[in-house]
């Protein structure tokens, strides 16, 4: 800790998911360093970040306590990683999905800090066993997957390395927890940890669905965003069915888990997604929204709106 206020220090990278964890741990009141192995990255990654959080402020959507400036003030940039990583006690990895780089960091990292330090990855696709498979010590090791973008969705998959000690579970619990996010612990690594499980099953089906002429792209997308979408903003599948029948959970698969049993075993294979088959569906949803940059980008924009009014109304009940 490096000040009289007990704030610690955070290393990050400077990408898009860096930036959002930087800008998600500063408005936890920590003080945050980041790093970038390409010069003059981290520097510019700080003037996006300020860009961004006056934004916020503008918008009355700021997270923490401090002002825009106050918030800046807590972020420092560097070309250098011992001196990114001095004084920290939490490393958050944010470079691209590449095992052989991730190993690599990682093994750079665990030469320049204290052995309490906890080593944390943002990876969405590698098991914490591949990621710090080079690391000495893995107790203080694990992927902390965020949901993008991480300033609105506030999601974090915590996932243990088989060695990962429980108190380095519950420290990043408590820490995520701190500075606003939403932390979930899987008890053990997976491929695909849990929230890709669930959306690859939602994939598949919806694929399925359109594929065999059953339903459009459009209608499938709003069988999501006017239906389901409309409950699980709020409450997770498992509080809606305890909520759907009048005695709860053990009642509603009394009532209705035959049926769901029976239109599961009626789903076909995996689909192909590049195969022929998948060219009308790449089609019509470029016929919705064309993959130019500009459209794409449009709608990116108005995602992240949408988001941003969905987190107020969350915050505020």
């Amino acid at each position: 800790s490096h000040s009289s206020d007990n704030r610690q220090q955070h290393s990050a990278i400077s990408g898009l998911i860096g930036r959002s964890w930087a800008m998600v741990f500063a408005s936890g009141g920590y003080s945050v360093k980041i790093y970038d192995n390409q010069p003059g990255q981290s520097t510019k990654a700080i003037v996006e970040i300020k860009k961004q959080l006056q934004e916020l402020e503008d918008a009355q959507m700021l997270r923490g306590e401090a002002t825009a400036l106050q918030q800046v003030a807590l972020i420092s940039s560097y070309d250098d990683l011992s001196q990114a990583l001095e004084g920290a006690f939490f490393v958050q990895e944010c470079v691209f999905e590449q095992l052989e780089v991730k190993q690599s960091i990682f093994q750079d990292i665990e030469r320049l800090v204290g052995k309490d330090v906890i080593l944390s990855s943002s990876t969405s696709c590698l098991v914490p066993s591949n990621v710090f498979s080079k690391v000495q010590n893995r107790s203080r090791c694990l992927v902390s997957h965020p949901v993008n973008p991480p300033y609105y969705v506030k999601l974090v998959e915590l996932v243990p390395h088989p060695e990962t000690a429980p108190a380095v579970m519950d420290t990043t619990h408590t820490l995520m927890t701190k500075v606003g996010q939403a932390p979930v612990r899987l008890r053990k690594e997976i491929d695909g940890f849990a929230l890709n499980r669930v959306q690859a099953a939602i994939i598949a089906e919806s694929w399925r669905l359109v594929q065999d002429g059953i339903i459009s792209v459009k209608d499938i997308d709003l069988v999501m965003s006017e239906g389901l979408g409309m409950r699980y903003a709020f409450i997770g599948p498992m509080e809606t069915m305890h909520l759907n029948a009048p005695e709860g959970l053990e009642d509603y698969m009394k009532r209705y888990g035959p049926g769901i049993q029976r239109v599961l075993t009626s789903f076909g294979p995996v689909p192909d997604f590049c195969g022929e088959g998948s060219k009308g569906i790449i089609n019509e949803m470029c016929e919705l929204i064309p993959s130019d940059e500009q459209h794409l980008s449009a709608r990116k924009d108005r995602r992240d709106q949408l988001l941003m009014g969905l987190a107020k109304l969350k915050k505020d009940h």
